[in-house]
């Protein structure tokens, strides 16, 4: 477990030909770090006074296909899924614990492939856009996946990754 200025992360690999935790720990710290700060700073997001909980879980193609069909009635795997612990608008203040982001390798390597952009990038952009969901933001309106793709695109920008939305992306 980390403890972070403004988050504290709990991550589990599970299974699939992830990094070494330690390594997926690291990176993700740095990664989220950056987008609460980002959030706070330029969107104005408040924090509980304790310091947020969130977990990552990294696994594989079968067993997000699982937890895909049990919790969203879609028997296929997919790249990301977020459990948000509490129900939050985006700019509400969230929980202490900010819920779940699970990834699944298999679909972030071949979706990755696919895109022609390397596997880190698009960790990196997926992992963003799970822990928007953790604070309201979604993309199933398109008013809403707008301002959710903006978010995104402006703090990628600041990890030194190129807007995802540039080409035809998955998420």
């Amino acid at each position: 477990m980390s403890q972070t200025s403004l988050l504290e992360l709990q991550v589990s690999v599970e299974e699939g030909g992830w990094p070494d935790e330690a390594v997926l720990e690291a990176s993700s710290t740095r990664i989220l770090e950056h987008a609460a700060a980002f959030l706070a700073r330029e969107e104005g997001q408040p924090f509980p006074k304790m310091t947020p909980e969130l977990s990552l879980v990294f696994t594989s193609d079968a067993e997000i296909r699982s937890i895909n069909a049990e919790w969203r009635s879609q028997d296929k795997p997919t790249n990301v899924l977020s459990f948000p612990a509490f129900p939050v608008v985006p700019g509400g203040m969230p929980g202490p614990m900010l819920g779940d982001i699970v990834l699944a390798y298999e679909t972030l390597v071949r979706e990755s492939e696919d895109l022609g952009k390397p596997f880190d990038d698009y960790l990196t952009h997926l992992l963003v856009h799970g822990f928007l969901h953790l604070f309201g933001y979604d993309h199933l309106e398109t008013e809403d996946a707008e301002q959710m793709e903006q978010l995104e695109t402006r703090i990628l920008s600041g990890l030194g990754v190129s807007d995802p939305y540039g080409d035809s992306d998955p998420v």
